[in-house]
């Protein structure tokens, strides 16, 4: 749990903002309250970007628009790789971690700018930085299932249901987290002023689309096989448990 713990930390929450107890209840299931990832001061040290189920939807478009977008956040705007998770309810979120706190309004006006040129059909929060979030892995407070970081390959699987009905292995969450690294200030300054050159223009996200865009080592628009998993979770010295990543 305490390699959890600080990964969690490392990524996504300012210091000081939450004790270790507080995540350490959360990830135990004895509180469902979500937390809040700004500080008094008004700065951030993440961005989570939601991809929800449309409606009644029976196809995975929330998991391909979110793969399109991962994409485009590496291949375009130069990022290194965002975390994924399910949200224990109907959908999934791109999670995307800033080294420096960076000021809550210049994170919104961030992801309002990313909206319109990646995802312009689907809705953004005006306070979708500052809202408290369900932080992985964790109960949902409404479905009562788990909320947890997944490797991508296995994002389609979950598009009809996006929770787990017991708690995820803490050594499994780590291994999705610890090779991924926090967005610089020089990078995100650079992709912030590329967005704001690019205001106006056409989204750019059906040409991802259909192109079928693949960043390096990033997320690909296509499932990854068992054996793909089973390599991964192997090279960081875990045994998988597929009843804990599989939906039943």
């Amino acid at each position: 749990m305490q390699k959890l713990i600080s990964e969690l930390t490392r990524l996504y929450l300012p210091a000081d903002t939450l004790s270790a107890e507080v995540l350490a209840e959360r990830m135990l299931g004895q509180t469902t309250v979500a937390i809040n990832l700004t500080t008094g001061k008004e700065l951030t040290r993440a961005m989570v970007i939601s991809f929800d189920k449309m409606g009644d939807s029976e196809d995975a478009q929330h998991w391909n628009r979110l793969c399109a977008v991962a994409n485009a956040l590496q291949a375009q705007l130069g990022f290194p790789a965002p975390a994924v998770s399910i949200s224990g309810a109907n959908g999934y979120g791109l999670w995307l971690s800033l080294e420096v706190p960076t000021p809550v309004a210049q994170a919104q006006k961030f992801l309002e700018l990313l909206r319109k040129a990646y995802f312009p059909d689907m809705g953004l929060r005006p306070d979708a930085v500052s809202v408290p979030v369900e932080l992985p892995p964790c109960l949902h407070q409404s479905t009562g299932k788990w909320a947890a970081f997944i490797h991508p390959g296995l994002g389609a699987s979950f598009a009809d249901e996006s929770g787990l009905e017991m708690a995820p292995p803490f050594a499994g969450q780590t291994a999705f987290l610890k090779g991924l690294q926090s967005i610089s200030e020089a990078q995100f300054l650079h992709a912030l002023n590329m967005l704001q050159q690019s205001r106006g223009a056409a989204p750019m996200v059906d040409v991802l689309v259909s192109e079928r865009a693949v960043a390096p080592d990033g997320l690909l628009l296509r499932d990854a096989t068992l054996e793909d998993i089973i390599r991964f979770l192997h090279s960081k010295n875990i045994e998988p448990t597929f009843r804990h990543l599989l939906p039943e």
